[in-house]
C-alpha cells in the first residue's frame, strides 16, 4: 500500500473516531474520541508529506522525524506553494495535534470539522 493512499486510509478513520463521540449542544461530549481522531488525522498528514518525499528522492530512513524535520523538508521540497502548505502544516500542527490530540481542548463540532477540511485539503495537495 502506497504512502498517499495510507494518508488516506488513516484520515477516513479519523473521521469514523470522530463518529464514535455523542454531541450534545454542537459539542463533542467524549472528548476520548476527539482526542483519537485528531491525533489520527494529525497522522495522516504526516503520511501524505511522507508519500510526498519518498516520490522526490527522499530514502526512508531519511524521512522526518521530528515536528523540525517536517518543517525542514516542507521548506525545502514544497517551496513552491509559496509557504502556504508550511502555514498549514504550522496551524494544522497547532489546532489538531496540540489542541486536539495532546491537550484535548476541541470540543466544538464546527471547529473540528473545520480543522479536518483543511486536513484533507492539506492532503490533497501534497502530491
Amino acid at each position: 500500500m502506497t504512502q498517499k493512499r495510507e494518508a488516506v486510509r488513516y484520515f477516513e478513520n479519523a473521521k469514523e473516531l470522530l463518529k464514535k463521540s455523542p454531541i450534545e449542544d454542537s459539542r463533542y461530549s467524549d472528548v476520548k474520541y476527539v482526542q483519537q481522531a485528531c491525533g489520527t488525522a494529525y497522522l495522516a498528514i504526516l503520511k501524505a508529506i511522507d508519500e510526498y518525499l519518498l516520490k522526490r528522492g527522499v530514502v526512508q530512513k531519511n524521512l522526518p522525524k521530528s515536528v523540525e524535520g517536517y518543517r525542514a523538508m516542507l521548506k525545502k521540497y514544497l517551496t513552491s506553494h509559496n509557504g502556504k502548505l508550511s502555514r498549514d502544516f504550522e496551524a494544522l500542527y497547532g489546532e489538531l495535534h496540540i489542541s486536539g490530540y495532546y491537550r484535548g481542548d476541541l470540543r466544538h463540532v464546527d471547529v473540528v470539522k473545520a480543522a479536518f477540511k483543511v486536513a484533507r485539503s492539506f492532503i490533497d495537495k501534497v502530491k
